[in-house]
């Protein structure tokens, strides 16, 4: 499929309407899709979500459009490296709308959001993605990204979760 002739990658504004409804659409089809969940986001939550990141310092939201229509998001916030004594940035979420895969958008969010850490000082970027996504993890690698482990006899580092509410 050949590239769209008009794509642009944004560092959104979630406090602009249209840029919040592209936001909530790219969000909505990331949780419907089996790699987001496979379910709908509470109606509630879309609706207050992008204001709460709007007033959040560290989180970022990347838009991507392909012909002036929402194709993929991005969004990650800052964190802290104890070990480098330096600010990381988190890649939290990372969609491309079905129709659009295949396009590089994925690889132009991620040289993005590397801009925006290179631009705060980040040491590194980090991310989180599911064994079974394989599609992903040929994107991430490709995009120089790794597991990673201290020392072998201690194994690969694992990421986990421990719910707090029912949100």
């Amino acid at each position: 499929m050949p590239a769209p002739s008009n794509i642009e990658i944004i560092e959104a504004d979630l406090g602009l309407a249209e840029q919040a409804d592209a936001f909530r659409q790219m969000m909505q089809a990331y949780a419907c899709d089996p790699m987001g969940g496979g379910s709908t986001l509470d109606a509630e939550i879309l609706e207050r979500l992008p204001l709460a990141l709007a007033l959040r310092q560290d989180a970022y939201t990347l838009l991507a459009f392909c012909n002036g229509k929402p194709a993929g998001l991005l969004n990650a916030f800052e964190g802290f490296s104890t070990f480098k004594c330096a600010p990381l940035l988190n890649i939290h979420d990372v969609i491309v709308g079905s129709e659009y895969r295949g396009l590089g958008l994925a690889d132009q969010l991620l040289e993005a959001a590397e801009g925006i850490a290179r631009r705060n000082g980040c040491c590194k970027l980090t991310l989180e993605v599911l064994e079974g996504n394989s599609r992903a993890q040929a994107v991430y690698r490709r995009n120089g990204y790794a597991g990673y482990e201290l020392d072998p006899e201690t194994g690969k580092a694992m990421f986990w979760q421990k719910p707090l509410s029912d949100l």
